[in-house]
């Protein structure tokens, strides 16, 4: 932070060893039908949480702290940037500079790393004037939500807190309603302090790892029953929540040049069990009010950016890796090659302009939150997730046989076969080492388990491209361009 912030600002920030001990707290989690008693027992899931620690570390390092914290003029503390309300243009693009440092973070692979769920809370702030009128729907528990929804974003901001958060329900027979509805997050009574809630929530990532859960039932849903309309958040360790792990693709204890990427853990998907789980009132931000849960959209307006802009950043990764392909490979002269690689940048360059073109239309809301332009980043989703498969597939070819013959650390030191790797396997102007190190790179984020996850992850996480189609039907308002065909043509009608 800058050298001029006066010595008396307290810093609310975690170490990382601060952020694991807080997830010793008696959470209930089973990894392969495994209950674990801790939630680093599971190896895969402490690689996670490692390297999540490691971004806590950061904020404390003078290379990354600008990325990382900010001064909270407000309370005149130094706080993660995670949590921070752009009002500005510059706070805009300060708080994306941290999105590029988990996306970098984490190589892309973390679809939902610590300040994708503070990017919901920040969308909730955006929008609180529309909930100011709005009162519980529910008989017996009368929260205030506004209220609710600052307060939230300030505990979270002053005890550098890592959420999770889970929308979308369990999946189940489409064609029964019934088998649909009986899975809905629901309220099964309501108190004076609070209510309690049964069902379940699914995909939700990083869950296991985090502080807390944010949770609602996957807004636009105006048919959705009162008693399933609730917004609200817990922490993860609420007596009543359960969490089953979906099966571990990384591989933690694998060394690092075989698997540069997959060895540092993954953000593990949680189905969510909640077994009367009691959410206490000040924690709740809609409560039986459909109309509440159409505000689904604008809310997660930030949460999208967050997405487009991390599809950038790993997009940028692909560009760097294909152009080491064509240096290590001597293939750079090649104009098919070039033209490859043309492909990847094009992609690359496209994604970065949604998001900059969603920066330069954002909007202030009546709250006074300087928005994204939701029509650019629903665009920008859309030509992400169309063209994903795609990329993949050209980085890919561009290695050629470099993907399918790939050999570990360990076979390249053996004296009696390493040296033949050596010697009959060299790049252009590395070593035949070296080069395999490029390979086993492009392999974790192109090929292996953990990228197949991450590649299904984007397509589900994007929703279906028709849905985004429909999206942007109603975001785009077409009566200016109406207007100017008419004039151009002379239509008085």
């Amino acid at each position: 932070m800058d050298a001029s912030v006066s010595k008396t600002v307290v810093k609310r920030l975690k170490t990382g060893e601060e952020f694991k001990a807080s997830l010793d707290d008696g959470r209930q989690i089973w990894v392969g039908g495994r209950k674990l008693e801790k939630v680093t027992d599971e190896p895969a899931l402490k690689a996670g949480i490692d390297l999540i620690a490691s971004m806590f570390d950061d904020q404390f390092t003078e290379e990354h702290a600008e990325e990382t914290t900010y001064l909270e003029p407000a309370a005149n503390e130094i706080v993660s940037r995670a949590w921070q309300v752009p009002t500005t243009p510059e706070e805009l693009g300060a708080r994306r500079k941290m999105i590029e440092y988990t996306s970098l973070k984490t190589a892309g692979t973390f679809g939902r790393p610590p300040d994708l769920s503070p990017a919901i809370v920040a969308g909730l702030m955006a929008h609180r004037a529309a909930f100011k009128e709005k009162k519980s729907m529910i008989d017996g528990c009368s929260p205030d939500f506004v209220e609710n929804i600052e307060a939230y974003m300030e505990f979270g901001r002053t005890n550098n807190l890592t959420a999770s958060e889970s929308l979308a329900g369990p999946q189940t027979d489409r064609s029964n309603p019934k088998a649909a509805e009986m899975a809905f997050l629901r309220v099964k009574e309501a108190r004076s302090d609070g209510i309690v809630v049964s069902g379940a929530k699914t995909v939700g990532s990083i869950a296991a790892q985090a502080n807390d859960i944010f949770f609602t039932n996957l807004g636009g849903l105006t048919t959705t029953p009162p008693e399933a309309c609730i917004w609200g958040a817990v922490p993860i360790n609420t007596p009543g929540i359960k969490m089953i792990s979906r099966e571990m693709v990384s591989q933690p204890e694998a060394d690092k040049f075989d698997h540069p990427i997959s060895s540092m853990g993954e953000e593990a998907d949680q189905f969510i069990i909640f077994d009367n789980v009691f959410v206490p009132k000040d924690k709740i931000f809609n409560l039986g009010d459909p109309t509440g849960m159409s505000w689904y959209g604008p809310v997660c307006v930030f949460a999208h950016w967050h997405v487009l802009t991390r599809l950038a950043v790993k997009a940028e990764l692909f560009v760097g890796a294909g152009q080491m392909v064509l240096d290590v490979l001597g293939t750079g002269k090649i104009p098919a090659v070039q033209l490859m690689l043309g492909e990847l940048i094009e992609y690359a360059q496209t994604l970065r302009a949604f998001v900059v073109a969603a920066e330069a239309q954002a909007t202030l809301t009546e709250a006074g939150v300087l928005t994204p332009d939701v029509s650019m980043l629903t665009a920008g989703r859309l030509y992400s997730i169309e063209n994903y498969p795609k990329i993949i597939h050209i980085l890919q070819e561009m290695c050629g046989q470099g993907l399918v013959m790939r050999f570990g650390k360990a076979a390249f030191e053996n004296p009696d076969v390493g040296h033949y790797l050596e010697d009959l396997l060299p790049g252009h102007g590395v070593s035949a080492m070296q080069k395999e190190l490029l390979m086993n790179f492009i392999w974790d984020m192109t090929t292996g388990s953990l990228a197949g996850r991450v590649a299904l992850f984007e397509n589900v996480n994007a929703s279906p491209a028709p849905r985004l189609r429909a999206r942007l039907y109603d975001e785009v308002n077409r009566d200016g361009y109406v207007t100017q065909v008419k004039k151009l043509a002379g239509m008085d009608w």
